[in-house]
């Protein structure tokens, strides 16, 4: 612990109080505190210089690095690696270098106030990030603990659970737990109106009507759901292109010919924290793959203009790479150069040209070669009869 200078500290609603004697000793012995308005008055014995938190955020980073050599505090709500300040300081400043102090989280607050298991609930953030993203994890049965980004946010997420068929789903606000103005606001998503504080956690039970929307978060979301000009990677080639990306905690895409995004969506939707890129040439498409985006709970979905392989340089190194447009052997050439070790590629093909193409690519590169088929069962007059849809031939590897 030698190398510590920096010390982060999760505080709490009742401040100096509820902090443990070590960490209380830690925050008295500061020379700088780094924290929000609300941490402004702590105790007299605490006689460091304060600084506010700078924007944006980046600024943050360089001006804790210009402070090494003193004593540092960072005051964070709750347990500060836990969708908080911790994580991204962490990433700039060498661990060895850090301490970190944790305190009681608003989820741990919050699911002791509402009696919930923490092993059975999902635990979301949306505070300064789109509220959209929550969308994806509204579930038959789930439950929800929210960090929410100010007083409007609740109302948001009951017209999303509304919209969707679970206006039933009863809702809690918790507001300032653990301090003198604990607040608590109950209600359904379908009747929701409730003025709250800005700083709050959202508690959702998500209670499905008989006609809602089922949009579970495994690939093959039906394709309806998506606004398209009808090109679009269907339902049943969707899913197994997906298998074979294996979507991965944090790991990025890069959907190439991305027309209304309906891979790059799912992708993002089956794994937290997943990103992806999408190159689209055509304005159209890429307003169409935003608005899907922001429906169906992917609202980070990154979409570039551009032809490749123009268009792929200076992006970040994929964890895999989708071809269902644009596909030449200079373009697999390129995502295969760009791929990161284990990331996966997959090109998919419907015209005897590409198809060509994902041969050669196949006798030059190994990986493996399938043709996916698939008839859907349509009205033909009174009867009904399968209708196929175009064949695919689909190449894929793991880059070794």
């Amino acid at each position: 612990m030698s190398d510590v200078w920096l010390h982060i500290v999760g505080i709490g609603e009742d401040g100096m109080a509820g902090l443990s004697p070590a960490a209380r000793a830690i925050v008295e012995s500061a020379e700088i505190i780094v924290g929000g308005d609300r941490h402004e008055h702590l105790s007299d014995a605490v006689t460091a210089r304060r600084l506010s938190w700078p924007g944006p955020f980046d600024a943050l980073i360089d001006q804790l690095k210009s402070l090494r050599g003193q004593r540092v505090v960072v005051l964070a709500t709750g347990d500060p690696l836990w969708f908080s300040v911790g994580a991204r300081i962490g990433r700039a400043i060498p661990p060895a270098q850090i301490a970190y102090h944790p305190q009681l989280s608003a989820f741990q607050l919050a699911s002791a106030r509402m009696g919930w298991s923490m092993a059975d609930l999902e635990t979301l953030t949306v505070h300064g990030r789109p509220v959209e993203q929550m969308i994806a994890f509204i579930q038959p049965d789930a439950r929800l603990l929210i960090l929410t980004t100010g007083s409007e946010t609740p109302e948001k997420i009951a017209r999303f659970l509304t919209d969707r068929g679970f206006g039933d789903s009863p809702m809690t606000v918790l507001a300032n737990m653990d301090g003198p103005d604990e607040a608590r606001f109950d209600g359904i998503a379908a009747s929701w109106d409730h003025t709250v504080p800005a700083f709050n956690t959202l508690a959702v039970e998500c209670r499905a009507a008989p006609d809602a929307a089922l949009l579970p978060r495994v690939p093959g979301l039906a394709d309806d759901l998506f606004r398209s000009d009808g090109t679009m990677t269907k339902r049943e080639v969707r899913a197994a292109t997906l298998a074979k990306l294996m979507p991965m905690r944090g790991a990025l895409l890069w959907d190439i010919g991305t027309g209304c995004g309906s891979v790059a969506i799912e992708r993002m939707r089956a794994a937290r924290s997943a990103r992806a890129i999408g190159i689209e040439p055509r304005a159209d498409r890429r307003a169409m793959a935003a608005e899907n985006a922001l429906a169906l709970g992917a609202p980070r979905l990154d979409r570039r203009d551009g032809k490749v392989p123009e268009a792929l340089e200076d992006l970040d190194p994929p964890d895999a790479v989708f071809i269902g447009g644009g596909l030449s052997e200079e373009v697999a050439g390129a995502a295969l150069s760009a791929l990161r070790p284990l990331g996966r590629l997959v090109a998919n093909a419907v015209t005897l040209e590409s198809e060509a193409t994902l041969l050669a690519l196949h006798a030059r590169h190994g990986g493996d070669l399938v043709k996916l088929g698939v008839a859907r069962a349509e009205p033909v007059g009174r009867y009904r009869g399968w209708r196929p849809l175009m064949p695919v031939t689909q190449w894929s590897l793991v880059k070794r």
